[in-house]
């Protein structure tokens, strides 16, 4: 032993400098690896990884922060460099888009309650007390659906859907690991509830570390479920092996987070996802599930209170106990209880100075994604929201009957967006749940490419899965 505890502290207790070197190494492996396999995918998905990259990290002006520049901006606009950033990445997916001759109609036809969210805060934009400023902010969330379209024009969008997953897992995973065991100037941060330090590794909260966590977490899971079963070759050990290891990242990343939310969240989706795959499910039927269990939830919640005997497991009593004082504080200003106070308007002037006079973490979202969506929308606003969810469950629905393992991914995930919005306002802006959402919620008739040319290992892992996953 002691010889070898030496040799155990000399590899953990590396230089910040060698430790930034062995992470680039690692990530550009990673993405050798990547482009090696020859995926169906074009130069154009680099789109939407950008995006899922600065909202799984910090923006573009933060990182220009990290490395020591200043930066123009408030509070409320925001900085040129990130409406820069944002924009430009925008107009190059309506340039993709145009190029491929997207069929407009039919994504209105297909997307309804989609649309009519978004002109509904559209138009909820004419009472802000910002108008311009909350015109921006809806320009930013049209971003959503503009990559979620570049992703499903793709020549094969399942292929485009995980190479997405992926290339923003290599950057956001061990870069978020290197900033925590090497960075705590960047990586860790104090808890605005307790005051406590937390760890936030390349985000900016360790809440935004936890959704991180539970979207790639969750993507990791499903793909898993499906290269298992695949017949074996070096292509599905090679996979296998990359799902463990991500899987043990993640895993540790959301233990050094402390986020409960994004924790259960994920636990609760992916139970979803495998009790679809039981061959005792009647697919038919999965509507009837949920609404028992809707039911049962709420009678277990009027008898026993179960949410609060989950809190107290999870260790979270404190953070609650502040988000239900917040929530309160939160239902009791002037609001229009039918129309909001406009498209995210509601954390800006008057309202958030007087918010943040009275709280010294200066809160700046609602901790529900629902009320959030109450307070800038009104009672309207939540309707909207409420009809595109049950529309959205429905296609899932329709879907697992033609398509099982992208519609049992969609419906997991759909479970785990609606969860975590319980505790989170992930129904706003640049969030990567709400992007998410955009992803399993949107609609958009897909066409076979060509394909191009694949390993032997790989079409043979393909193969595999077709034939292991055929439609029910």
């Amino acid at each position: 032993m002691s010889f070898i505890e030496p040799r155990i502290a000399s590899v953990i207790g590396l230089s910040p400098s060698v430790a930034l070197l062995a992470t680039m190494v690692f990530v550009v492996f990673l993405f050798r690896r990547d482009f090696r396999e020859r995926p169906n995918v074009t130069g154009a998905l680099w789109l939407p990884v950008v995006w899922v990259l600065l909202m799984g990290s910090r923006s573009a002006a933060q990182w220009l922060e990290v490395l020591g520049f200043k930066t123009l901006g408030s509070t409320e606009e925001g900085t040129p460099l990130d409406a820069g950033v944002y924009s430009a990445l925008i107009i190059a997916g309506l340039y993709v888009l145009s190029k491929r001759q997207v069929n407009l109609s039919e994504v209105l036809r297909n997307n309804g309650w989609l649309v009519a969210f978004l002109l509904y805060c559209l138009i909820a934009i004419t009472w802000s007390d910002y108008p311009f400023v909350a015109f921006k902010h809806w320009i930013k969330v049209l971003g959503h659906p503009v990559m979620a379209l570049v992703l499903f024009t793709e020549p094969d969008p399942a292929e485009a859907l995980a190479r997405l997953m992926k290339r923003s897992a290599y950057v956001l995973v061990p870069f978020s690991i290197l900033f925590i065991k090497y960075y705590p100037e960047w990586g860790r941060e104090f808890d605005q509830w307790t005051g406590l330090p937390a760890n936030n590794g390349i985000t900016q909260g360790k809440n935004g570390l936890g959704r991180d966590c539970l979207v790639l977490g969750f993507f990791f899971v499903w793909n898993f479920l499906q290269t298992y079963p695949a017949a074996k070759s070096r292509a599905r050990r090679d996979e296998l092996r990359l799902d463990v290891v991500f899987l043990v990242m993640i895993s540790w990343l959301l233990w050094q987070a402390h986020s409960a939310t994004s924790f259960l969240s994920l636990l609760t989706g992916i139970l979803v996802m495998m009790l679809l795959g039981l061959g005792s499910v009647n697919k038919r039927l999965v509507g009837t599930y949920a609404l028992l269990a809707i039911i049962a939830l709420v009678a277990a919640e009027l008898t026993f209170g179960i949410s609060g005997r989950v809190v107290d497991l999870s260790g979270h009593e404190s953070t609650m106990t502040g988000r239900s004082q917040l929530w309160g504080e939160l239902l009791a200003m002037d609001t229009n209880p039918v129309f909001g106070v406009g498209f995210e308007s509601f954390w800006m002037g008057d309202r958030l100075k007087t918010l943040w006079e009275t709280h010294w973490w200066h809160p700046d979202e609602a901790h529900n994604g629902y009320l959030e969506i109450y307070l800038n929308l009104g009672l309207i606003g939540l309707f909207m929201l409420a009809g595109w969810i049950i529309a959205t469950f429905r296609k899932i629905h329709l879907g697992l009957l033609t398509n099982f393992q992208f519609g049992r991914f969609r419906m997991g995930l759909l479970v785990a967006v609606l969860l975590c919005n319980w505790t989170e306002s992930a129904f706003k802006g640049l969030s990567l749940i709400w992007f998410v959402f955009f992803i399993i919620a949107l609609e958009y008739p897909v066409s076979e490419g060509e394909p191009v040319l694949q390993s032997a290992d790989t079409a043979d892992l393909e193969d595999a899965r077709e034939l292991t996953y055929l439609p029910e």
